[in-house]
């Protein structure tokens, strides 16, 4: 192999190529620009006449490398003619040291993508080419193809070679038209009105509430009005292998809806119809379309309700909820979405329509595929209707007991007490110091006078709600609450409520939110609670957090200061620090926002190698050609 090298010399030593890295005539201090190029001049089987000149680079990535040595380990790349996404397994943990940068460089198709990542797992990586290789290579159906990883230390001269990983599948993306044509085709396809390219519009359709994910800019947008307009998405984007991203109504936190590069950006949101709501049998059929909260308006008009309620639950929509597997206020009593579906239609890669599921009470026949579907953010299909649940609506308005806490501990222990006590709230959650001043920033409510450490609000909507929330309160002053006391005003209650759920929009003024989603065993919340006060003051970062308590779930919320470029590393430190913590107490990444893309590069600490893999064949058997909202989720 011949390594091409701007102002840099090398050296092969058996199957490593060592790489020396210095300065350039552009003096940049410690640290300068490299690019890497490779020509597969001795690739096995040989590329034929010409095979060196082949497999351009459209756009070029560049890595800042600090004055010294790389060693890359050896590795050789299987010819592919055509683009290709290449799914990484690996190991867990690349880079332990917060010094280290890992290095990917893929060898594919004649070229090196190269890639730098500061924290632990591989992701997927796109190579981007323009030529294909020399016909005679002919096409490589299931052989794996290597990458050569090395760990760069920033602190020190030396890099440590990794090895080989082997790419346990690549999806290609052959022969992927270019803007124009992709609109010009589903145009043709498509009842008009459907396809979307004026970029004042598009705009408004490329990312979601995960303001730190950057978007790419999509083919096109497809706003969808029928189950029969994703059938022919999806069976024309599979044949061309061009991306989709499914979206709704772009209130996900996490990036699972943020734009890729060429895609086609498929919207959900007009597809709005309440196709039945049958009172006889508990059970609402709905469009992705339908907002959460309109679903449960028409649910009440028969007096019934749609649990699921997340804080976004006045523009978020069915579809989404779904998607992520959404939560809300009264996930402590009723569960998260999937335990609200009962069946779905869904709309595989390639255009199949599969219904999974049953509207009757009880079903077990065949693999519970309406589960697996809920949560798994587009990366296995298109959701295009759903039957859920619904559940009697409670016959009066619910008691609110509320507490205010002089440490966030001593919060987390009142919420340890109330889950003990076996009492059933049907809303229990907490607000720290930092979320109740901005709160009051925002509403000039006074909340946060007082300087309370965090605030406590739990309901009771059953017919022993006064006792129940009495004793909530009780718990909470058992625990340390400077104030506890209960409320038997309806409107006086819906305001605490709506406290809590203007949080985010709150924080939204003090800066760019990475907002994240762990959850721990519901005993362990005092000491989550503590680690993250920790961590925020040992990484001096501002982190506001709230929880769904009575769940485990917890919501901190980094601040990311106006003007600042980018995320600070103190930042992603914290936030690695935050993850490691929920996992060490027995927890989890994410409780409802899902991984999108802002939690792949940890996901594999929680599922650890056997279940990545489980993960990635079930993706290669449902979506084979890798079109479905990639470099998401898994």
């Amino acid at each position: 192999m011949r390594l091409l090298l701007r102002a840099n010399s090398h050296e092969r030593t058996g199957g490593a190529v060592r790489i020396a890295v210095s300065p350039d005539s552009a003096d940049r201090g410690d640290a300068w620009i490299w690019h890497l190029r490779l020509w597969p001049e001795e690739w096995p089987g040989g590329l034929g006449e010409g095979g060196a000149a082949a497999g351009s680079v459209r756009r070029t990535r560049t890595l800042e490398v600090p004055q010294g040595t790389l060693e890359l380990a050896a590795a050789v790349a299987v010819a592919r003619p055509e683009l290709t996404t290449l799914t990484l397994t690996g190991p867990s943990e690349v880079a332990r040291d917060e010094r280290d940068t890992v290095v990917l460089l893929v060898l594919e198709g004649g070229c090196v993508v190269e890639e730098r990542h500061r924290l632990r797992t591989l992701d997927a990586f796109v190579l981007e080419g323009e030529d294909p290789l020399a016909p005679s290579v002919g096409p490589v159906s299931s052989a794996p193809a290597t990458v050569a990883v090395a760990r760069l230390r920033a602190a020190g001269t030396d890099a440590i070679g990794l090895g080989a990983l082997t790419v346990d599948r690549l999806d290609t993306n052959a022969g992927r038209p270019d803007v124009e044509p992709v609109s010009d085709e589903l145009r043709r396809l498509l009842p008009d009105g459907r396809v979307v390219t004026d970029p004042g519009v598009v705009a408004g359709y490329l990312r979601d509430e995960a303001h730190l994910v950057d978007p790419g800019v999509p083919a096109c947008v497809v706003t969808a009005r029928s189950t029969d307009d994703v059938v022919t998405v999806l069976r024309w984007a599979d044949e061309h292998r061009v991306p989709v991203v499914p979206r709704g109504g772009g209130t996900g936190l996490a990036g699972g809806s943020t734009a890729t590069e060429g895609a086609i950006v498929l919207s959900l949101a007009k597809m709005t119809a309440i196709r039945e709501i049958s009172a006889a049998d508990q059970v609402a059929v709905a469009e992705p379309g339908v907002i959460n909260a309109d679903l449960d308006r028409a649910a009440r008009e028969h007096g019934l309700m749609y649990a699921p309620d997340p804080s976004s639950f006045e523009i978020s929509t069915i579809g989404g909820n779904i998607a992520t597997n959404a939560g809300g206020l009264r996930c402590v009593k009723y569960g998260v979405t999937r335990d609200s579906v009962l069946g779905l239609e869904v709309v595989l890669a390639g255009g199949r329509l599969l219904r999974t599921g049953h509207r009757t009470v009880k079903g077990v026949a065949g693999y519970d595929l309406t589960a697996l579907f809920v949560g798994s953010e587009g990366t296995l299909g298109v959701v295009t209707g759903a039957t859920l649940k619904l559940r009697p609506r409670p016959g009066r308005e619910p008691m609110t007991a509320v507490g205010t806490f002089p440490t966030l501990r001593a919060a987390g222990e009142a919420v340890a007490a109330v889950v003990r006590s076996g009492l059933q709230p049907s809303l229990l959650e907490l607000i720290d110091r930092a979320s109740l001043r901005a709160i009051d920033d925002l509403a000039k409510n006074g909340v946060s006078e007082g300087g309370a450490a965090a605030m406590l609000v739990a309901q009771a909507d059953g017919p022993d709600a006064e006792t129940a929330v009495a004793a909530m309160a009780e718990a909470f002053a058992a625990a340390g609450a400077a104030d506890a006391m209960v409320s038997t005003d309806a409107t006086e209650a819906a305001q605490l409520v709506e406290i809590r759920r203007m949080a985010f929009s709150a924080t939204e003024r003090l800066g760019r939110n990475l907002v994240e989603d762990v959850g721990v065993p519901r005993s362990k919340l005092p000491d989550m609670l503590a680690r993250i006060e920790a961590t925020a003051e040992r990484h001096d970062v501002l982190i506001a957090t709230v929880a769904h308590a009575g769940d485990g779930n917890l919501h901190p919320v980094f601040i990311v200061p106006f003007g600042e470029p980018g995320v600070p590393d103190s930042v992603w430190a914290a936030a690695d620090e935050v993850f490691g913590a929920a996992l060490e107490l027995g927890g989890t990444l994410t409780g409802e926002h899902g991984v999108g893309a802002l939690k792949r590069r940890w996901l594999a600490d929680e599922l650890g190698e056997e279940s990545m893999a489980v993960h990635h064949a079930i993706k290669a058997a449902l979506d084979p050609n890798g079109i479905l909202n990639p470099g998401k989720a898994i």
